[in-house]
C-alpha cells in the first residue's frame, strides 16, 4: 500500500479540485491511500475506506510571502502535509499551492540529500515525437552554478529512468548553440563537469542543447537554470492555450471560416491534448529526503489526478532510492568539483 499525503487545499480552486481528483485517483489505483489534509469544513464528506482526514487550521495562499508561509503559518495544509513525510506516515506529498512555498517548507521539513546544494523543480514538456522532454530546473533556483547543474543532471537523470523506464537517458546542457565555445563561464564549466560525468559512467551526456530541442525530443532531459527553464515552460503551456483560442475563434466567424475551422478541428484538437500541459501535471521536488509532487495551481481535477498518479508511481518505482544510488555513484566527481570551487573562492576573494 502506497500512502501519499494531498494538500487539498492548495491551488486556484482548492478542494473544489482536489476532492473529486482523489476519489477518481483511488478508483484508479487500488493499492494506494491518501491523507487529506485541510480545513475541517472543507473536507466534510469526503468518506473512503482507503483515505484518512488529517486539519489544519490555516491555508498558504499563492501570494503569500515565503517568511508568512514558513514561519508564521506552522499549522497551514502544506506543512502539514509535508509533515506526513517527514514523520513517516506517507511516502509522498502533492501539492498545487504556492510552489515557493512549497519548496521551501519542504527543504525545511525534509533537509536535503547528501551532496545536493539546492533542491530542483523538474516536470516535463510535450515534444514533437509525442512523449514528454524532462527539464530541470523550472523556477525553483534563477541563478545556478555550473556544480548545481551537474547536481541536477544526475537527478534528473534518475527521475527519468523511474517515470519513464530507461536505463541511461540522454542529457542535454541548455545553451545558446551546440558549440563547445559557445555560452557564458558558468554553462561552459557545466558542459565540462557533465562530459566528465559521462566519462565515469554517471551521465549519458548528449551535449548542448537548444530551446527547440526541448520541443523536438532531441534528448530526454534538458538541465538549465530555472530562470530559463520557466520561461520554456510558459511558452509551452501558452501553446496548447494559442490552439484552443484558435479553434474557438475560427467557429465564431463566418460560414466559411466555420468550414475550414470544422475540417481542421479533429487535427488541432489532437495536437492540443498532446501538448496538454495537464497532461504531464506534476513536478518532482528533487533533491529532498522525501518524495514531494508540484502541481499547477490551476490544474483542473484531471490534471491533478495527474500529479497524483506521477507522485504513485515514483514512489512505486522507487525514485528517492534510485536518486540517493546515482549521486552516490556520482560523489567522488561531485565533491571534486565543490573542493575546486571553494579553492577558486579562497584564492579570488
Amino acid at each position: 500500500m502506497i500512502t501519499i499525503a494531498v494538500d487539498c487545499m492548495g491551488g486556484d480552486h482548492g478542494p473544489l479540485v482536489t476532492l473529486p481528483a482523489c476519489r477518481k485517483f483511488l478508483q484508479q489505483r487500488p493499492q494506494a491511500y491518501l491523507i487529506l489534509v485541510g480545513l475541517p469544513d472543507a473536507l466534510r464528506g469526503f468518506s473512503h475506506p482507503r483515505a484518512r482526514v488529517v486539519e489544519a487550521s490555516e491555508v498558504v495562499t499563492m501570494d503569500d510571502p515565503l517568511e508568512v508561509a514558513l514561519r508564521k503559518k506552522k499549522d497551514s495544509s502544506m506543512r502539514v502535509t509535508v509533515l506526513q513525510v517527514r514523520d513517516g506516515f506517507a511516502q509522498a506529498a502533492v501539492s498545487a499551492g504556492n510552489t515557493g512555498a512549497l519548496m521551501a517548507i519542504s527543504r525545511y521539513l525534509l533537509k536535503t540529500l547528501d551532496g545536493i546544494e539546492r533542491p530542483a523543480l523538474s516536470g516535463q514538456i510535450p515534444n514533437a515525437l509525442g512523449g514528454a522532454t524532462t527539464v530541470l530546473d523550472l523556477g525553483a533556483n534563477v541563478d545556478c552554478t555550473a556544480l548545481q547543474l551537474l547536481q541536477f543532471a544526475v537527478m534528473g537523470s534518475a527521475l527519468v529512468s523511474v517515470m519513464q523506464n530507461k536505463s541511461a537517458p540522454s542529457v542535454g546542457l541548455l545553451n545558446i548553440g551546440t558549440e563547445l565555445i559557445k555560452g557564458n563561464e558558468t554553462i561552459k564549466e557545466a558542459g565540462d563537469l557533465m562530459r566528465a560525468a559521462a566519462e565515469a559512467g554517471d551521465l549519458q551526456f548528449h551535449g548542448n542543447v537548444e530551446g527547440n530541442d526541448i520541443f523536438k525530443g532531441t534528448v530526454d532531459l534538458v538541465v538549465c537554470d530555472g530562470f530559463v527553464g520557466n520561461v520554456a515552460l510558459k511558452t509551452g503551456e501558452g501553446l496548447a492555450s494559442m490552439i484552443g483560442g484558435f479553434l474557438k475563434a475560427e467557429f465564431s466567424k463566418n460560414i466559411f471560416t466555420k468550414i475550414s475551422a470544422l475540417l481542421a478541428s479533429s487535427v488541432l484538437s489532437a495536437l492540443k491534448g498532446r501538448i496538454d500541459p495537464g497532461r504531464h501535471n506534476g513536478a518532482a521536488l528533487l533533491g529532498l529526503r522525501g518524495v514531494v509532487f508540484k502541481s499547477h495551481g490551476s490544474a483542473d481535477a484531471w490534471a491533478f489526478g495527474n500529479a497524483l498518479l506521477r507522485a504513485y508511481d515514483a514512489v512505486d518505482h522507487q525514485l528517492l532510492e534510485r536518486v540517493q544510488s546515482r549521486l552516490a555513484h556520482a560523489a567522488p566527481l561531485i565533491a571534486g568539483a565543490s573542493n575546486d570551487t571553494e579553492k577558486a573562492a579562497y584564492s579570488h576573494p
